[in-house]
């Protein structure tokens, strides 16, 4: 969330940082709204110390009867005129605060400028795509051969965009998310945490899924809680509302969770096989970090969630998103983007972002520097570490055979209890 104050002492400072995003963003609306409660504030300061005054008169004994009365109706009607004014400065801030929710993160001066993703930029590769002298099969097709991968009985389920995971490819689900928790806890020192799928309004708007994206949500009636589109979710509104010690930072949780989402708007794009699903598995990595930390932090978490790719020997690359292509909250992202040689394209498979205060700003998670200091803003992080489907995506992809069965990366075979799927027969 977009601080209202910050914005009306630098109006033209803050309208063009977001412009690095959109060149049509436009603060005018919060700037007139902030106006009119400065001019609301100031008349209501006036007729307050009116209104004390009258009051102090009013003790007065050489008051006559006759000036009394005139002075008890003036009162009257200044504590009338005091209540409404104050009434509207507070609906004013409301309308502020409710005009701002709706407006993205600044980019970091750091982020590259750039109108959309073919602007981004590649700061990294890792790993030789694999060489293969026959025709690739793409995942969906593999999966449903090798008997791992139902799409047919989760659409006579639940209709379009599911899967069903059978067999070892249930298995290799389980695997994946296995493999990556233990992971980022035992050499990140992350927690784990399973969190809740159900959260409140609160928390969706916390981070800054609501009100922007409501209608990729998922929201049940009539209590009127959201399914969750990702862990970060309840994972980040742990702590709304609290001020953490300065001692704690940077605390860092990784939580396993479905994620559902209604994709609005994507029909017809990405929308075969594992790429794009209402409902997915994911490891998400989540880091609460000071302001002078959090650019430490982002960094060090990239590295986490790479660490997973490189353990699962999967050739990827790491962009640099430009302002155009950066996601409503964050200031500044990286995202990691794994071979997949069937499809012969790179595909997202996570998504590292710094909010910076924004998130923090929504939830009211704040941490003391120190002893009788003032309580700041900590910084929000997440990505994941990984999206699983898309993971097990690229294994089917990269790891193929000519004979329609697919090997399993090494580290995952204590997992499986095997070290290749195969048809059943």
């Amino acid at each position: 969330m977009l601080d209202v104050k910050a914005i009306l002492e630098d109006p033209e400072g803050m309208e063009a940082a977001l412009r690095r995003r959109d060149p049509s963003l436009s603060l005018e609306q919060i700037i007139a709204i902030g106006e009119e409660r400065r001019r609301t504030i100031t008349r209501f300061g006036a007729l307050r110390h009116q209104q004390k005054e009258a009051s102090t008169q009013m003790t007065s004994k050489d008051l006559s009867p006759a000036d009394r009365e005139t002075l008890r109706a003036q009162l009257k009607e200044l504590s009338a005129e005091v209540k409404a004014l104050e009434l509207r400065a507070k609906e004013l801030e409301e309308e502020a605060d409710a005009a701002a929710l709706l407006f993205p993160n600044p980019p970091a001066p750091e982020a590259p400028d750039g109108r959309d993703a073919s602007d981004n930029v590649v700061l990294r590769t890792w790993g030789e795509p694999r060489q293969f002298d026959w025709e690739l099969v793409e995942h969906d097709t593999l999966g449903e051969r090798l008997g791992i991968l139902d799409f047919e009985s989760a659409r006579k389920v639940s209709g379009a965009r599911f899967v069903l995971y059978r067999g070892l490819g249930a298995r290799l689900e389980r695997a994946l998310a296995s493999f990556m928790l233990d992971l980022h806890t035992g050499d990140h020192g992350y927690e784990e945490v399973l969190p809740p799928y159900l959260v409140l309004r609160e928390s969706m708007v916390g981070t800054n899924q609501l009100p922007k994206f409501e209608e990729d949500a998922f929201q049940t009636a009539p209590d009127g809680l959201f399914l969750i589109p990702t862990a970060e979710v309840p994972v980040t509104n742990m702590h709304r509302e609290e001020i953490l010690d300065a001692e704690r930072l940077p605390i860092k949780y990784a939580g396993y969770s479905s994620c559902f989402r209604r994709e609005a708007g994507s029909h017809g794009r990405d929308t075969r096989g594992l790429t794009r699903l209402h409902q997915f598995q994911k490891v998400e990595l989540v880091q609460f970090a000071t302001p002078e930390g959090s650019a430490d932090a982002h960094e060090a978490l990239v590295g986490h969630a790479e660490r997973v790719l490189q353990a699962l020997d999967l050739p990827y690359r790491v962009m640099d998103l430009c302002t155009g292509d950066l996601g409503f909250g964050a200031r500044r992202c990286y995202d990691l983007e794994v071979w997949l040689p069937a499809q012969k394209m790179w595909r997202e498979i996570s998504s590292c972002s710094n909010f910076g205060e924004f998130q923090a700003r929504r939830a009211s998670i704040r941490y003391r520097p120190a002893p009788g200091e003032k309580p700041r803003f900590v910084h929000t992080l997440n990505g994941s570490g990984l999206a699983i489907g898309r993971t097990l995506m690229a294994i089917l992809e990269n790891y193929q055979r000519e004979d329609g069965s697919v090997d399993l990366p090494e580290v995952l075979w204590p997992f499986m209890g095997t070290r290749r799927i195969e048809a059943a027969r």
